[in-house]
Order: structure tokens, then sequence, then C-alpha cells
């Protein structure tokens, strides 16, 4: 819909009152059409050019002055507060500015290192997350197909009943609880605490979706599943590939750090099935056809080894497996091989491998692109060994610099409600819950009782599959009970591929909770009646609760480099909203272990009511979180930084010169901004942060390091411990060693360097849960080296399915040729729970002849303008009015052959039984095989308009058919991947 401008009469006289009008909200004043310059303007950037030009405090309360000179009434109280854009992972700085609790307008940070004062176009709508047009306003219950208004009261009360009552009859398995890449580090680790006192391993959030293929994929390779370097690192680097990745659109800001590498002559090479505005800026394109990137990365890596361009000292001194890789290679991925499967020439991948290899140190780029696949896992790793190959990671401007999605997608996958682990990636093994129940101040054997027998160690569903929980017959399932329960605290479901189902399995439910600043579609999903014949649950209860936002709340993000910031509050939670951690709170006090989940915590009051401190959740995270050292990251640290951001290097993110917070004291002498994680030992140890992962160049108490001894030290043989001379920087051991434990201290006589005290509460353990810190300190402290080891990385992953990455054809695909040569997995008859099918769906695909059927492949990619399943950011006006269609690309050849015209109506089918009523785009950006369609939109469901499904008043002003709705099945064999980037689909005019 066009949103146009209403007739103002209101007489304007002074400047002031120009100032007050360009900062009413509402449509009434926007314009027919805006370019991007007048939506920055109007929606409330720019004009407050003057707070910018001085530093601006945390905290800043203006005198009687400022007050006159910066209210916009001449009379009002004007605060400014610090917090971070809640959208994409780059953490883009914003000063709030408040008057008398009213967010009035907003300012990009010009002396954050990461944004330098530079915004998108949805970080420069923010504000209007404070207003709340289309929000969630009140607590809600579906009644006879419509929402109605009731009470917070009521709503607990019930909620919780029906969750006891479902425990009672099928265990507390039954209840599944999905939570949220939105939420602060604080509320996801708090959420995973949660989960455990309820007694199940049954959550998961976002990242399963979005990057659980490169966690578990680049973790197995060197030791941690995170991005290696920074954006700000990339203008370091001489070359840099985008493979699966959209930067342009998905995290606009991090181009400009890649543009100023440009401007010194970094070489940009994209590759990517379409034409992206990423592709627009490179200094070359390759398309390719969609789920061939192993094909692809290994032809690259073809020429590399046959013209001797790999890094051999590398290689042999801190890489296991090159050799049988690269026999692979040059035995099965020839250039004709490769342009057979991938389209690609070998001129093209020649031209690739020739400007890697004379441009290091060079980079590599990948988002969901290469990690929505059946063989995601393995997609990235071979990202990972060309990298590797080449000697291009643990040294600034190289590494894998892996784009996270959401702004803290980083943080809830590190800290947060995986079903496979508990905080700081740490497993279920009974080792890892008696640490946790030390550092939560809870018997064991009491954690241990809220599980049904067996669960406690056993990984829960995904995110992925919870349809399945609900829908699959139960003696398949590895779990007591089906599903009848599901919370969704902070997702959206439209992000989710097999729409059709998911909408069965939402009726069956016995409860269904919303937890959500925007009721997003799940609201709208579970109160469109169910189709003709299907089975619906008629005792089934659904509750929407008003979530606050990030900007109502206070807590830390971590941003896709690894680096940590501190949101302020920046207003008091509108309507009848709650922050996320207070009904946590809630909820545990009605569900009995409300004691349990807040003894560590101070209570503060929030609309009087009590409310945990986000400061003190954090604190509990530095006290256990040892694995990924997120326990030198106190409150005070980051706070600190947050408040002289101008004082780190935009390259290195290093702290110029010595540098005191005077709030505080804290010295900042040598911090990385954002302390990026491993920010190892306690925070009075000081270590720095890790800019740059397994750099070996800098001291292990300057952000150094190695890759990880994870593995073993040895395998059929052959070491696995880094060669002799292969260390870190000033380390007393200048060989490969294993990790650290009190027996290795005591073997190489370190341990009486600890105190008595460290002594105690090392004794028996590993570095990674000796509560004292005592381990770490005097390892990197005292000798120069790492707590995890200093081993190899491994281009092998020989516990995988696929030991050397293989190139296997999606389940539903267009070309029968090539499965006959590179066939799925085998069917698994218990994974993640549950019965995941590959090769039985392949293969009726081909019996069925579906590539003739659905003879296009279709794919899915962000927009610059909206942000995951988009309810937010198509809640936004400023927003909805730069993008106003749910469309398909499709390329003028295929177009031509359906009579399909640029802008008109197509119903895009698939083998699913979706049937998408969207606008066509004609367009070369894509091949005449292959359509995109943009993944955000929601609130048109086959060709019909949801909004009457919908609270009133808080639906979405874009709707638009969800792309998910017809997308297919089909899972990564490793993490449970859904598989969104290759399916068909078939094209006709509507």
């Amino acid at each position: 819909m066009l949103l146009t401008k209403k007739s103002d009469a209101v007489t304007r006289t002074t400047a002031d009152a120009s100032l007050v009008h360009s900062l009413r909200r509402g449509l009434s004043h926007a314009l027919p059409t805006m370019d991007r310059r007048g939506f920055l303007r109007r929606s409330g950037l720019g004009v407050g050019a003057g707070l910018a030009a001085s530093q601006l405090a945390l905290v800043r309360k203006a005198d009687a002055a400022d007050t006159a000179a910066h209210s916009v009434d001449g009379s009002g109280q004007v605060v400014v507060r610090r917090t971070v854009c809640s959208h994409c992972s780059v953490g883009c700085a914003v000063d709030a500015v408040v008057e008398n609790g009213v967010w009035v307008r907003q300012e990009p940070v010009f002396d954050s290192p990461i944004n330098m004062g530079s915004h998108c176009a949805k970080g420069a709508s923010l504000r209007e997350h404070g207003h709340g047009e289309y929000r969630l306003r009140y607590p809600m219950k579906l009644v006879n197909g419509k929402y109605e208004r009731i009470s917070w009261d009521q709503a607990l009360n019930e909620i919780s009943a029906r969750m006891l009552d479902l425990r009672k009859a099928s265990g507390p398995d039954s209840v599944y609880v999905v939570g949220s890449s939105k939420h602060s580090n604080e509320q996801s680790y708090l959420l995973r605490k949660w989960m455990s006192f309820w007694g199940s391993n049954n959550c998961d959030h976002q990242a399963r979706i979005c990057h659980s293929t490169t966690v578990a994929g680049v973790a197995n390779t060197w030791g941690y599943g995170a991005m290696t370097n920074s954006y700000n690192d990339m203008q370091n680097s001489k070359c840099a590939l985008y493979i699966g990745s959209n930067a342009a659109e998905a995290h606009p800001v991090s181009m400009l750090h890649m543009l100023h590498s440009k401007e010194t002559g970094c070489k940009m090479i994209v590759i990517d099935p379409r034409f992206t505005r990423t592709a627009a800026k490179a200094d070359q394109y390759v398309r390719i056809r969609s789920g061939t990137d192993i094909p692809v990365l290994f032809g690259v890596l073809y020429h590399i080894f046959k013209n001797g361009w790999e890094d051999k000292k590398y290689i042999n001194d801190r890489v296991f497996g090159m050799d049988k890789v690269r026999e692979e290679v040059l035995a099965k991925w020839t250039p004709d091989k490769v342009e057979e499967v991938s389209g690609v020439k070998e001129a093209d991948l020649y031209r690739v491998a020739e400007t890697m290899a004379k441009n290091r140190p060079g980079t590599i780029v990948w988002c969901m692109g290469q990690t929505q696949h059946t063989i995601g896992n393995a997609m990235v790793r071979a990202s990972c060994i060309l990298q590797l190959a080449l000697g291009n990671v643990g040294i600034s401007g190289g590494g894998a610099n892996i784009f996270r999605g959401h702004d803290n997608v980083q943080g809830a996958t590190d800290v947060g409600p995986n079903p496979d682990s508990l905080p700081g990636y740490y497993g279920l093994a009974e080792g890892s819950w008696k640490h946790f129940a030390n550092a939560w101040g809870v018997d064991f054997e009491w954690i241990k009782g809220r599980y049904a027998p067996g669960m406690m160690g056993k990984s829960g569903i995904t995110v992925s599959r919870w349809i399945d929980g609900i829908l699959e017959k139960n003696d398949l399932i590895d779990q007591p009970s089906n599903l009848r329960g599901v919370i969704f605290w902070g997702h959206a479901p439209n992000s989710q591929t097999r729409g059709l189902e998911m909408k069965t399995a939402m009726d069956k439910l016995d409860l269904l909770v919303v937890i959500d600043p925007y009721p997003s579609a799940t609201a709208s999903m579970a109160a469109m009646p169910a189709k003709q014949g299907s089975e619906v649950n008629p005792d089934r209860a659904v509750y929407l609760l008003p979530a606050s936002t990030q900007f109502e709340t206070s807590g830390s993000c971590t941003a896709s480099n690894r680096s940590v910031q501190w949101r302020e509050k920046v207003i008091e939670p509108l309507w009848e909203s709650r922050s996320d951690h207070m009904i946590m709170y809630q909820l545990a006090q009605k569900l009995g272990f409300g004691q349990e989940l807040v003894k560590n915590y101070k209570m503060q009051k929030v609309g009087g009511m009590d409310e945990p401190v986000p400061e003190d959740i954090l604190r509990e995270i530095n006290r256990c979180v040892w694995t990924i050292g997120y326990t030198g990251i106190s409150p005070e640290r980051v706070k600190a930084h947050m408040r002289h951001m101008a004082a780190f290097d935009v390259e290195t993110l290093k702290c110029k010169g010595t540098v005191k917070d005077s709030e505080t004291g804290y010295d900042m002498t040598g911090d990385y901004f954002g302390l990026p994680w491993p920010c190892w030992g306690t925070p009075e140890l000081k270590h720095p942060g890790s800019p740059n992962l397994y750099d070996t160049h800098k001291h292990v108490m300057d952000g150094g390091g190695n890759f990880r001894a994870n593995f073993g030290v040895e395998k059929d043989g052959v070491n696995l411990l880094a060669e002799d001379g292969s260390h870190s920087v000033g380390a007393d051991i200048t060989t490969g060693y294993p990790e650290f434990d009190h027996v290795l201290m005591k073997k190489l006589g370190w341990w009486d360097e600890l105190t008595d005290a460290e002594k105690k509460a090392a004794e028996g353990k590993n570095w990674k849960t000796d509560s004292s810190g005592g381990i770490i300190r005097v390892v990197m402290k005292n000798h120069g080296c790492y707590p995890f080891g200093n081993a190899k990385a491994r281009a092998v992953v020989w516990n995988f399915p696929d030991a050397i990455p293989q190139h296997r054809e999606p389940l539903y695909g267009t070309r029968p040729d090539m499965v006959a040569k590179y066939p799925t997995h085998d069917d698994k008859k218990a994974f993640w729970r549950l019965p995941t099918l590959y090769k039985t769906v392949q293969e009726k695909n081909i019996a069925d002849k579906l590539y003739e059927k659905f003879p296009l492949i279709m794919t899915s990619g962000r927009l610059v303008e909206y942000e995951g399943g988009g309810e937010e950011t198509r809640s936004n006006p400023w927003l909805a009015e730069l993008q106003q269609e749910m469309f398909v690309e499709l390329n003028p050849k295929a177009a031509a052959e359906r009579g399909i015209s640029d802008g008109d109506r197509v119903w895009v089918n698939t083998p699913t039984g979706g049937h998408l009523n969207v606008q066509a785009l004609v367009t070369e950006r894509v091949a005449a095989d292959t359509v995109f369609l943009p993944f955000h939109f929601s609130g048109r469901w086959q060709g019909a308009d949801m909004l009457a499904y919908y609270p009133a008043g808080a639906h979405p002003i874009v709707r638009g058919e969800a792309v998910n709705t017809g997308t297919t099945y089909g899972y990564d064999s490793v993490t449970m991947m859904q598989e969104t980037k290759t399916t068909v689909c078939q094209i006709e005019k509507a």
C-alpha cells in the first residue's frame, strides 16, 4: 500500500516549532515518496548535530543552559542514552535523545569504531520502536478466534497452570521454548538457566536456522565457531572473497570497512547465484548454481595446488590433513567436473585463485547463502580449508569473517538456550552440569530431579524441527512425549521452512504462548481458521504477552566480531510491556523455581515490580563461562568502553594511548574495543580481548593465540599438535601442547604459582572448570601460553559425516543427472530426537519427476529495509514506505516463456502445495534457471490477507506472502539447519 501525506494546517513561526514538527510521529507527516536522504532526515536523524559535535557521556543530564538549547519545547529535561542498534550483527552505536521520558531523536555515534557515525535504513529508524504504534500493548488471549485483552495476573496464572498440567501429564519435555537472538546476553543466559530449572533441553533460538552449520563446522576445524577477525580488520585485507553473503543489504555498515579497504587496493570477489548489490561493488563476480559451493571452492583450490600457491610451511606447522584434501581435490575437482556441476568456467576460477594467491592476506566472508543447506557444515569447512591452504587464518587482514544475522545472535549462541549445550558451549555431561550447579548455587541432584529420567544429558529437539516434535508418531521420537506446548519467546515462525505443516502443528497444541514486542506471524497463524478437514485441538489455549524492546531495558550484546557492548535503558517499558528477564522471573515464581533462578542477583523495581539486575546476571556469567572467555568481560569494563569509544583505533580496535575512565578509574590501556572474546581470566587479570583469533604474532596477553587442542594429541599416528617453533609470541613452550589441567600444571612445575585458594579450586579441574581462574592466570600471564593448548587446525574432520567436505545435491533440485553422481546422505533414525530423511526424499522426488513440474531453483535472502521475519521492521512506517511489496525476481528469459511482464502478479507454486501470490520483478540479477524471493514477509497466506487474524491495532503495515510457506523439507546432517537456499518452484501469471 502507498503511504500518502495528509493535510497539515499547523502554522510554524519559529525554528523550534519547525523542529517540533519534524519530530512529530505518525504517518500524517510522511511524504508521499522519500529518497534515502529525506528518510534519514525525517526519521529523526541529523536534527541534533549540535549534540554529536561533542563527546557524549553514557548518560548525560543537560544543565539549565543545555536544556534551553536542546529541549524540543525549551522546558523539558534532556538526557542522552547510548545504545546499540537492535537489527543486524554489525553493532552500530546510537545516542538516543530523551526528553521527559520520550525518545525524541537519535544520533549515530560518530566516535564508534564500528559504525563511525553511519547507519543503514533500519538503524536510522530505531526511534520508532520507542513509540510503539503497532506494538503488542497488553496481554491477550485467543477467544473464539479473536484476541481479547486480559490482565498480566490472569495470563501468568493460566499459562503457568497449563505448563504444570502438561508437566504432570507428559513430563517437562512436552514443552518447547524458542528463545531469541534479540535477547541480551543476560536474558539469553537466564533463559537457558530457566530451562534447566524447568527440566528440559527442548530449547533453541534463531542461530539454529542461520549459522548453526558455521558454529559446528568452524569449531571442529580450528576451535571456536565464530568470526575470526572483525569488520574493522577487513581494512587490512588485500583480497576479500564474499561467498553466500550480500553484505551490502544484510550488513550495510560493514561495507564501510570494505570500501575503505578497496581504496587502498583490496581486490573484492563475489561468488553468488545472484548478482547482488554487493556484487555491484566487486572487482570480479562469479555466478554459480545454488548449492554448489564445495565444487567451486575446491575448484579454486585445484588451481592453488596446481600452481604451488599454497603456504607449505604454514600447512606443515599448523594444519592436519591438508595432504588428503590436496589428493582428493586434484583427482576429483578438475575444471571440467567443476563446470559440469556449478556452471563456472575454468578461466573464472583460475582468476579467483590467482587473485587470492597473489594478494595476501585475504579474507573470506560467508553468510546464510552457504550455511542453509543439507551439507552446510561441509560448505563452511571448505571455506575454512581454502583459507588454511593460503595461510590466511590467524593473521590481520585474513580470517573467516562470518557475518552473523541478528544483533545478538552471537551472544545468544555463546551463552543462550542451545539444546545441546549449557552457556559457553559446555556440553551436557555430568561434569558440565556440576560446574553450573556450583555457579548457580543449587544442588546438582536438585537440577537432575527436575529432568525426566535419562533426558538431562540428551540434546533437545532443534527449533527447525519443533513441527515434527508435534506431528511425528510418538514411537519414532526419542523422548517420552510429543510436544504439547510451545513458547515463542521473540522468534518469527515465518523464518522457518514448511509453513503449511507449521500451521497444522500449531492447531494441535495444548498451549501456545507468544512473548514479543510485536505479535509476530505466530499470532495470526494461530488465529487463522484451520484448513477444512484438519485436526484441531479444541482445548488449545493461545496467549500473547507484550515484551519490551531492548531500548526499554539495559544489558549487553555481542556483535559478530565478538565485541561486547552495553545498552543503556533509553525509556521505560511502553504500554503494559515487561522486560524478558522480568517475565522469566515471574513465570519461574509460578512454576516453583523463582528463588533458585535469582538467588545470585539483586532485584530492582521497575513499574513497581521486581526485576533481576542485568549487571548481576553478567557478573554470574563472568564467574562461570571460562570456555570462551566471557569471564573477563565485566559490566564495569564494557561500560567504560562505551563511554570512551573515541579512544579506540578504527582498524585495530586497540585503545590509543593511556585512557582512564573518570567515573570508575578503570584504565583501558591496551584494551581492544568491546573486549572481543575470549577475554581471558577474571576482570582483574585485565586481558585486553582477542581481536583476531589464533594470531601467533602477538603475546597471549595482548590478544594473541593459536589453534585449539580439542581433538586429542594424535590421529592414526600423526601429530595433531602444532610443530616445533609454531607458537604465540613470548610463549615459554615453543611447540605444540595439550590443554591445561591440574595434572599438566603439576608436571610442568607451575602448580605452586597458584595461590592456596586457587589450588583448592583448581584441584582435580581443568582450565574450563577451575572456578578461581588460577590456571588461566598462571598459564597466560606467567608463561605466555594458551589455556586450551596449541594444536593444528583440522582440514579432515573425522567425526563428521564427510571427513573431507563432499558435494551432495539438495533434496529438491532440478538436476537428476547430478543426483546420480552426487547423492545425498542416508536417512537417520534418531537425530536430535527425531527421524530425519535424506535419500528417501531425494529418490522419491526423482521418481516423481518433480524437476519437470517445478523446473526453477528457488532461493531466498535479505533486503536492506527489513530484518529477519520482518514483523517489527514492517511495522515501522519509515521502513514500510521504502519497501511495500513482496516480490519474486525472475530472469527475462524465464518471464518471457511464461508470458510474465515486470510488475505482474504471479503465483509461485512449490512441491509442498504452497501457492504464493507476489509481484514479479523481471531482472537479470538472477539466471534463467533461478528465482529469488526475500524472506522478511508474512501477513498474507496463499493469496489471502491475514489482517483480520492479528490483534486489533498490532499488525504490520506491510504484509506479504512468506517464502517459507512454500519451502521444503531438508536438514543439515550435523546441526539440523534447514535447507532454504536451494529448493524448487514453478511460476505462473496470476
